[in-house]
């Protein structure tokens, strides 16, 4: 799902449910970053995978403390935006990296059946997850569509 904001979707769900234990803004962010790579594959015609190393789990992994790192750092400065839209929150180092591992993880869980270029067990050159179903692409649309509905009523209600 490059360049939209479907891997956002489940993560504002889950960030409105665990904000006392999930930094919000951290989840954002993790849960689209891994989408820089096909974003720079694209751009400079790369002779690479669309979905490379960042889209396995060690390549993930690998961008769990630098980005909880630069979060930590800059999370004061986005203390005004989460007070704007009521979620405001207390940080720690320990919320940011917890959600950088969710948001992180829950992208490619949500890519690895969708695009056989994923090798989500790298250094293994296999996608076991990868479904060739068109029902299963429309699945998980369908699943981050309802994730949006959902998102909305538990703002609200909160």
């Amino acid at each position: 799902m490059p360049f939209t904001p479907f891997h956002q979707v489940p993560a504002l769900v889950i960030g409105i449910i665990f904000i006392y234990y999930l930094d919000f803004p951290t989840l954002l962010v993790a849960s689209v970053i891994l989408d820089i790579e096909p974003f720079i594959v694209l751009l400079l015609d790369l002779n690479y995978p669309l979905h490379g190393f960042f889209h396995s789990f060690l390549g993930g992994t690998s961008i769990i403390l630098p980005l909880s790192y630069i979060m930590f750092k800059i999370r004061y400065y986005l203390n005004p935006i989460t007070d704007f839209f009521k979620l405001e929150q207390k940080s720690s180092f320990l919320n940011i990296l917890a959600a950088s591992i969710i948001g992180i993880y829950a992208h490619i869980l949500l890519d690895v059946p969708l695009y056989f270029d994923i090798q989500p067990l790298f250094p293994l050159n296999i996608n076991p997850f990868f479904d060739t179903a068109a029902l299963s692409g429309i699945a998980i649309y369908l699943f981050c569509a309802y994730c949006f509905l959902a998102a909305l009523i538990l703002y609200f209600v909160r």
